[in-house]
């Protein structure tokens, strides 16, 4: 064999070995990559093409998949679109995308939970069509209904949590939106309709209860400063300082009380339970001050301010200056400064007063089903923290059943039942309505429901109106709802 053809069949041989190393490479080493990468076709059709699972509130099916006569075989169905929306969120062949519970729950609802293996087992074995599992939610729908009326066309948003267990009876956004529009096939609608959503100025893609810019908190921070006041030997009867004004420490500014009132009798003292049912500011702003920003800070990440959550929605964690200056720390403690926080992080403060002390973690799935509503799996509630002790939640709880009986939050009361509960009115600048704050508890002797509510800008209020004219009425109906 002369020179030359070796050679070529050297560079042959090298070549097919080339060839081999790369299918192989292809079919074995990147075939987990490929499969998982969007751009390819079978696993697109795999993924947005399939008979996903339902998901349930008390038994009746708020989310299915309908066959349809197209390249995806199925059509995701919003029964009661925008009573739920931000909590289903939708799922998009159009723009190969899910939200809400339609992402959280994805491994559940397209069957590829390991705890369906059995299900998909059988599938194969009967050569039926591959079905994906149920999500069953803790919503209760009246409670739920309860918060759609209550906001109405306000900007704001509600959550009621059983406190003795976390699981969540009620999430409200509003201004809601319909997934449907979004859901569909035909990428022209499905475009517009995200599109004139995307625009609107006011924002009802946002869940409002659990995340977005956040919120000032108000007064309703209130219990957490007086909770960590009591937490270092005060009781709701102690005297603390309560003037009129208070200078912020290391400047010339002074803090007054709403309306600028006198707390108590202004002598210049108050009771803690009297300061915090006239909702005083300098009291709680003093008190954080002498207890200095680690205490107040620590007692509000005990609370969940700064923590990571999922309920299997992610929660956008709560803010408080964990390096708050003196002056700083004076106006967070009332609930102002850069203090920023959503109605489910307010609604765990109440459900943890509530509850003895015991913060339990929030939740929105109760059980995994299969397709046939078959239970496969249920949520066991377990513990977030331990932020009070028992003492502290009874010197609370009886502090906001005065203010309920006694303050501002009459609003906020159920005939027949003791009702726990807190307003705010949360300022944003001299041009613009300050947010109607509300939360509670009730029956404070027996907590079943644990409520925060925020209306925004004064809602269709505007200005002269707070939390207890407000968000107040709210939550009492939304209580009401969850009490048998």
């Amino acid at each position: 064999m002369n020179p030359q053809i070796r050679r070529l069949t050297v560079v042959i041989a090298l070549m097919f070995l080339a060839l081999m190393v790369s299918a192989t490479t292809v079919q074995f080493a990147q075939a987990g990559d490929l499969n998982a990468d969007g751009r390819n076709v079978r696993t697109f059709y795999r993924e947005f093409g399939q008979d996903r699972g339902p998901i349930v509130v008390e038994g009746t099916p708020i989310v299915t998949s309908e066959p349809v006569d197209d390249a995806y075989n199925y059509l995701r169905r919003y029964q009661q679109g925008p009573a739920y929306a931000h909590l289903t969120g939708y799922f998009s062949v159009v723009h190969s995308s899910m939200t809400g519970l339609e992402r959280s729950g994805n491994e559940v609802l397209n069957g590829n939970d390991p705890g369906l293996l059995v299900a998909r087992l059988q599938a194969l074995i009967t050569g039926n069509q591959p079905r994906g599992g149920a999500l069953d939610l803790t919503i209760d729908p009246a409670v739920q209904a309860a918060a759609i009326e209550g906001l109405g066309d306000q900007r704001g948003a509600v959550v009621a949590i059983d406190p003795r267990t976390g699981a969540i009876l009620a999430m409200y956004s509003s201004p809601s939106f319909d997934p449907n529009p979004l859901a569909s096939h035909v990428r022209e609608e499905a475009t517009s309709a995200y599109d004139e959503l995307s625009n609107d100025p006011d924002r009802p893609l946002l869940n409002r209860a659990i995340g977005g810019d956040q919120y000032a908190p108000g007064s309703t921070f209130k219990l957490v400063t007086a909770a960590a006041m009591v937490e270092n030997g005060l009781t709701a009867d102690s005297v603390v300082e309560a003037p009129t004004e208070y200078q912020l420490p290391q400047t010339q500014t002074f803090m007054h009380n709403p309306g600028e009132r006198a707390c108590g009798d202004g002598s210049g003292s108050a009771t803690l339970r009297q300061a915090l049912i006239e909702s005083c500011n300098t009291p709680f702003a003093i008190g954080a001050v002498d207890l200095g920003t680690d205490e107040i800070n620590e007692q509000a990440e005990e609370f969940g301010f700064g923590r990571a959550l999922e309920v299997p929605l992610p929660v956008t964690p709560s803010r408080f200056p964990a390096d708050a200056t003196p002056p700083e720390l004076a106006q967070s403690a009332i609930g102002q400064f850069s203090v920023r926080t959503h109605p489910l992080q307010m609604a765990m403060v109440a459900s943890a007063i509530a509850n003895d002390g015991v913060l339990m973690t929030p939740y929105l799935v109760e059980r995994t089903l299969t397709a046939d509503l078959e239970e496969v799996g249920t949520h066991d509630p377990e513990v977030f923290s331990e932020p009070i002790s028992s003492r502290t939640a009874e010197e609370m709880t009886s502090m906001m059943i005065d203010v309920v009986e006694q303050g501002y939050d009459t609003p906020g009361a159920i005939p027949g039942v003791s009702v726990a509960g807190k307003t705010g009115s949360a300022e944003i600048d001299a041009n613009t309505p300050p947010h109607a704050w509300y939360t509670g508890f009730a029956p404070a002797d027996d907590p079943q429901v644990a409520v925060a509510v925020i209306v925004e800008n004064g809602g269709n209020v505007g200005w002269g109106v707070g939390g207890a004219q407000l968000a107040a009425p709210i939550a009492a109906s939304v209580m009401e709802a969850a009490l048998p």
